[in-house]
């Protein structure tokens, strides 16, 4: 056994785990947030937890970042267990919430002057490690400037930047980019991508934006009614959700009852000459579709593939009565 606090060995060739949580539950009084919950987080990799307002993403946030206890549940992060070694984990991870910490009557170098003295760096290395983040962040132009005159993707750079005074090895991001236009959204996405390929840190995101966890995550998992109810890659989870299917559109009438003879289980539209042919897009779906077109010798005008998003998967998922909730299942 390891004592309390240090870090579990991992075996040789295994993938090590930067969170593991089991049967986590939390209640506020008689409200039920989370509901016995197990993660299993691999390191150097972008973890996004989704879910419907209320449906607990921030408690879990909280408690794995030791911002408040568990009610029951166990948990490691950073290799140090939750409870036992709370000091050690604060002290390996870094916290973004949803609103800026960034103090607006400093500059960018004091604020971030503020957290190397939070974390205790001496004053040399608080300065060398502040001066590599403004340049890493394109602030160091702006280093001098209060805070209050920059825009918020400025702001969010530099409330990251801040997390990163510290050197984590897991930081939580809850709902990162809200607030931000497109261009700040896109490079967060980029910084957070480096965090990862550059520097293998493990992510934990938390967002409402559907696209940014497909753009970003390496697993997701859905959380509705305080437990998860699904877990997987973006594709995997995709996959699971039916409607994808291929859309073949027909120069006339003529064309399109002749390929809805030959596709008898296609659904057709009279209006917009088209045919919707179920299918998961794959390539040989595609060619098999346009295989026998060709040997039918129906012409078709376009062909495009339709497959489910992350919104299908949140729109299908989420949202139903606690007693309809599926349990979870890890594809």
């Amino acid at each position: 056994m390891t004592a309390a606090g240090t870090s579990t060995p991992v075996a040789e060739g295994a993938t090590a785990s930067a969170i593991t949580a089991t049967g986590l539950r939390k209640s506020y009084g008689d409200k039920l947030v989370l509901d016995g919950i197990d993660l299993n987080i691999a390191e150097g990799t972008v973890f996004a937890l989704l879910g419907p307002n209320g449906a607990g993403k921030t408690t879990t946030v909280e408690i794995l970042s030791t911002l408040i206890a568990a009610d029951a549940g166990e948990a490691r992060v950073a290799g140090h267990d939750l409870t036992r070694a709370a000091d050690a984990v604060r002290s390996s991870i870094g916290v973004t919430g949803q609103f800026s910490a960034v103090d607006g009557l400093l500059t960018a170098e004091e604020n971030l002057l503020l957290m190397a003295d939070l974390h205790h760096l001496d004053r040399d290395e608080g300065r060398r490690r502040a001066t590599e983040l403004l340049h890493r962040f394109d602030l160091f132009e702006v280093a001098g400037k209060t805070t209050t005159t920059f825009s918020g993707g400025m702001r969010r750079k530099l409330d990251l930047a801040m997390t990163l005074i510290g050197n984590p090895r897991v930081i939580f991001l809850d709902e990162p980019t809200t607030g931000l236009d497109p261009r700040s959204r896109r490079t967060m996405w980029d910084i957070i991508r480096g965090l990862v390929t550059d520097d293998g840190v493990t992510i934990f995101l938390t967002t409402q934006y559907l696209d940014e966890a497909d753009q970003l995550a390496d697993r997701i998992a859905v959380l509705d009614h305080g437990s998860l109810i699904a877990e997987g890659t973006p594709d995997e989870l995709k996959q699971r959700i039916p409607g994808g299917h291929i859309r073949v559109r027909f120069a006339d009438a003529r064309s399109l009852d002749a390929a809805a003879d030959v596709f008898g289980i296609a659904a057709r539209d009279e209006e917009s000459l088209t045919l919707r042919i179920p299918g998961d897009g794959s390539l040989p779906g595609v060619r098999a579709v346009l295989d026998t077109l060709e040997a039918t010798a129906v012409r078709a005008e376009s062909l495009t593939v339709h497959t489910p998003d992350l919104d299908d998967v949140f729109l299908t998922l989420t949202g139903r009565p606690r007693t309809a909730a599926s349990s979870k299942e890890n594809v």
